[in-house]
């Protein structure tokens, strides 16, 4: 008798909401109000199997420690009938604290010669079925050993990686050892011998199935005289003599189904296969060149036969094989209709299942060669082949196909780029449904191969919204947890690919997808590279979002971000490190990330550090923490102080022909450190006047700006001034100021100017030179010149002479208004200026020359106009210098220039209007 357990219901004022349940026990929910714990140790014995058999394999054992009678229960034999290792580590010594669970374990997977090493200890003498994965480096002696203490096997299988150290004297002990033997699959064997082909058709009489995938020599005569085989795959094998084949193979006496696919068999031996063997059924053949080359081929002509390859309709081919009318032959659904079929067709069943095996294989593999010419078969076959295979009964089979949908949508692995037609076809095909259901499976490989497809459909934005809509972030929030590396790794690299859209941001958020990243940090912390780089590339894209960087923060993604920076060798996740910590930094006064990141122990001196890395990705996420960061007053000193000022500028030296990203935070990391005048200077000191000008002259607008904006900030000190003329900065700013594309740069390579050219250098160049060695020659007349005609330039035109007259002769706010807007520069309301700065501005006022005070009006008004961002301390600024006098003198002065004039009204309008909103 079944015990019942009581189910909670959910109450909504006086009315009882039933939460769903399973049918079979809805007859006894009741609302429990009560507080009585439920005992859990006291279920029926067939319960807690039941509930055992619903965990993966680490589970189970843990839960079977709970107590004496469901330790005992834990040891049954009906959960563990199958081990899935691939996910663990497996030594000797796990293998043998599991061996008194495995008496009567019958299949065994495993990853990796160090598990193979191991499956001896787990002592299981029973088992039936072997599959391995990454094979590369078992050799004949471990493989000998296996096969030569499991003398009942039926099925053995390695790939689908190379076996490169696995030669047929392994093959020969299979077959003295285990004359049980049904099937035999093995992947990139260097040469399979007649001697141990014969060795298998001696002795292994019950061998129906034979794979020898990919390998580079296999005897064909001898495969002639395994007589018991029914299906035989020789897909990706090279070196094979067709002709030879098609005049041996035919004669065996049982073959039902052949695979040649993507090898070089030709027209002629796949005819006189097809016309010669009365026993074959089925001739796979996927990917063939020197088959579909040939225009006069028809499958069509051989009666009775199936022929599956790019240039036939796979489903109706499937469906020719059933005799009866239940699957139609213009379906999609031909393996889910075989599958609920009523039919007892065990020859029928075992074509299928081979089929679907194959199939899985050999797309998988095509998908991974991703050759050209394919998109009309993937688009209208291929995807939707994958997608019913998914469904498959063999676990193995719905990996591969899971495997397969990640990788044929992917055309270029480095720029992570995907073809967006074959994306949404899966979409189409309900592809994203079945995926997210196989990643609820409890078998971890499904989990994990479920979750690398959906990451990777989903850098389509419309998968990416589909995978959303049927809840997919919570799938993945969830898989994110677990303890299994390869799931856990997948499922971050789906919060990542998501994490690119706005829209996602807050609902991953919402289904604890941040907590879940961060934990896997520390989970990870060593020996995760994969899992780390995707977590930290997730955080990342999350940390942009005001609202979810400061989630990141209470997380604890600060400190484990951090620990990356420090601590993480693999660049990839430094990289993904650098730009989260530079994104948490990026919201200024919206959160206080900027600072938290700087107070961090050792954040600075790790991003320091990565700006000297060889890796240019992360000199340059490095170099944009950096920027991000010196925002803050406490974080700027503490730059400079742990070596920030030299690593920048030797960065800024080394950059000259490094991408246009790297050159803009390089720039821009000086630009911020140089608001401080004793970062200015050292940076001088440095020599990092050379490589900004140099930037300078770059063809990218965005490097424009900031090696502007670092040279105006130097150009306030008169040595740095000085440095900048004698370095040839003045051509170089001139062609920013009159030639830039960015409106901000032209801007603040006027003001640069001004800066260099208001006397104060003047007076430096009398005391001394820049350098303690001798100065170079330059004329800072000529240069003066230059400079003086180009600001005047650049302010003119911001200026339209009908509506300076107009504004002239009215102080009209509507005529003030329309030369503000003509003259606005939208990107200058972020600049952040101090009171030295604004003070020299006003100061400039009082100029001799007409361009100055022209210049300077301008950029008071750029600072004050309402709406910028610092608006408001510029115009405090300004207040509490008594600055108001001086401007309404350029106002009124009848010498200034008629721009100074309009542009210093405009700046007392400001004042006024900041002045009456301060009062508000």
């Amino acid at each position: 008798m079944s015990r019942r357990v009581r189910r909670k219901v959910a109450k909504k004022g006086v009315d009882k909401v039933v939460l769903p349940c399973f049918p079979e026990i809805e007859d006894e929910v009741s609302c429990s109000d009560s507080n009585e714990a439920v005992d859990w140790t006291t279920l029926p014995d067939d319960t807690v199997i039941q509930l055992l058999s619903c965990l993966n394999y680490r589970d189970r054992a843990s839960m079977s420690s709970t107590c004496k009678t469901w330790r005992a229960l834990g040891v049954s034999p009906c959960l563990w009938n199958s081990l899935d290792l691939r996910a663990h580590k497996c030594d000797a010594g796990m293998a043998a604290s599991l061996a008194s669970r495995c008496v009567h374990l019958k299949k065994l997977r495993f990853r990796g010669a160090e598990s193979a090493d191991a499956v001896i200890h787990l002592q299981a003498r029973n088992l039936r079925e072997i599959s391995g994965d990454y094979c590369r480096k078992i050799t004949d002696a471990t493989f000998s050993v296996i096969v030569a203490r499991h003398e009942l096997l039926e099925s053995l299988q390695l790939g689908p990686d190379f076996c490169e150290r696995i030669s047929s004297d392994a093959i020969r002990a299979i077959a003295f050892c285990c004359s049980n033997l049904k099937k035999l699959r093995l992947s990139g064997i260097r040469d399979v011998s007649a001697d141990a082909i014969n060795a298998l058709a001696k002795h292994c009489s019950n061998l129906i199935d034979i794979g020898f995938l990919d390998c580079l020599n296999v005897d064909e005569v001898a495969l002639g005289n395994v007589v018991s085989v029914r299906f035989l795959s020789v897909a990706g094998t090279s070196n094979m003599k067709w002709g030879v084949i098609s005049h041996l193979w035919h004669k065996l006496p049982k073959l039902i189904g052949l695979d040649v696919s993507r090898t070089d068999i030709g027209p002629t031996a796949v005819a006189r296969l097809l016309s010669s063997s009365p026993s074959l059924k089925v001739l796979c053949a996927l990917n063939c060149s020197v088959l579909e080359e040939d225009a006069t081929f028809s499958a069509n002509r051989y009666k009775g036969k199936l022929v599956i390859a790019l240039f036939t309709d796979i489903f109706k081919g499937l469906s020719s094989l059933f005799a009866d009318t239940t699957i139609s032959r213009t379906t999609k659904n031909v393996f889910s209709d075989w599958r609920n079929s009523k039919t007892n067709d065990k020859n029928q069943d075992d074509i299928m299942i081979w089929l679907e095996w194959i199939l899985s294989h050999t797309l998988l593999r095509t998908a991974e060669i991703n050759p050209q010419g394919l998109d009309d078969f993937w688009l209208k076959q291929g995807a939707s082949v994958l997608l019913s295979l998914m469904q498959s009964s063999q676990e193995d089979v719905q990996e591969r196909a899971a495997t397969g949908l990640a990788t044929f949508v992917v055309i270029d692995d480095e720029n992570a780029s995907i073809d967006c037609g074959r994306a949404e076809a899966v979409m189409r095909d309900g592809g994203v449904r079945l995926l997210l259901d196989l990643a609820k499976s409890w078998r971890e490989g499904l989990q994990s191969e479920a979750a690398k497809a959906i990451a990777n459909l989903s850098v389509n934005a419309n998968v990416a919204k589909a995978v959303a809509e049927e809840g997919g972030i919570s799938i993945l929030a969830g898989l994110a947890r677990s303890m299994n590396r390869l799931v856990a790794e997948e499922a971050a690299g789906g919060l990542w690919n998501l994490s690119v859209g706005e829209e996602h941001k807050g609902a991953i958020a919402e289904a604890g997808g941040v907590k879940a990243l961060v934990d896997l940090i520390f989970k990870w912390s060593s020996g995760g590279d994969g899992v780390l780089e995707r977590a930290a590339g997730a955080l990342a894209n999350l940390a942009a979002d005001d609202k979810c960087s400061m989630e990141v923060a209470l997380a604890g993604g600060v400190h484990a971000l951090v620990m990356l920076a420090r601590n993480c060798k693999f660049e990839g996740v430094q990289e993904q490190a650098a730009r989260a910590l530079a994104n948490l930094a990026a919201h200024g006064d919206s959160n206080t990330n900027n600072a938290a990141v700087g107070q961090e122990a050792g954040a600075l001196e790790a991003l320091v550090q990565l700006t000297r890395s060889l890796h240019e990705g992360v000199r340059q996420e490095a170099a944009g923490a950096l920027w991000n960061l010196s925002f803050d007053d406490r974080n700027r000193e503490a730059i400079a102080a742990a070596g920030g000022v030299e690593a920048l500028v030797a960065l800024a030296q080394s950059c000259s022909n490094a991408s246009p990203g790297l050159q803009e935070r390089a720039a821009g990391a000086l630009w911020g450190l140089s608001v401080s005048e004793a970062n200015s200077i050292a940076i001088g000191r440095e020599g990092g006047v050379p490589p900004l000008i140099a930037l300078a002259r770059s063809d990218a607008e965005d490097v424009h700006e900031t090696a502007a904006g670092a040279l105006w900030n130097l150009a306030f000190n008169p040595g740095n001034a000085l440095r900048i003329v004698e370095e040839g900065g003045v051509p170089a700013l001139v062609h920013l100021c009159s030639s830039s594309a960015s409106k901000m740069a032209r801007f603040m390579a006027a003001l640069a100017l001004a800066y260099m050219f208001d006397g104060r250098m003047d007076e430096f160049a009398l005391i001394g030179t820049s350098t303690e060695s001798t100065s170079k020659s330059v004329s800072l007349d000529g240069a003066r010149r230059m400079a003086l005609k180009n600001i005047e330039v650049f302010v003119l035109t911001f200026s339209d002479q009908q509506t300076f007259t107009v504004a002239a002769a009215s102080s009209a706010p509507a005529a003030l208004t329309q030369v503000t807007e003509r003259a606005r520069i939208q990107e200058a309301g972020h600049l952040r200026c101090s009171g030295a700065e604004i003070g020299r501005f006003v100061a400039m006022l009082r100029n001799t020359s007409s361009i100055l005070k022209a210049c300077a009006a301008f950029a008071l008004l750029q600072f004050t106009i309402p709406g910028g961002r610092h608006a408001m301390h510029h115009a405090s600024l300004m207040q509490n210098a008594g600055a108001a006098r001086v401007v309404r003198a350029a106002a009124a002065a009848a010498t200034a220039p008629l721009e100074a004039k309009i542009f210093a009204r405009i700046v007392l309008r400001n004042l006024e209007h900041h002045k009456i909103e301060a009062a508000i």
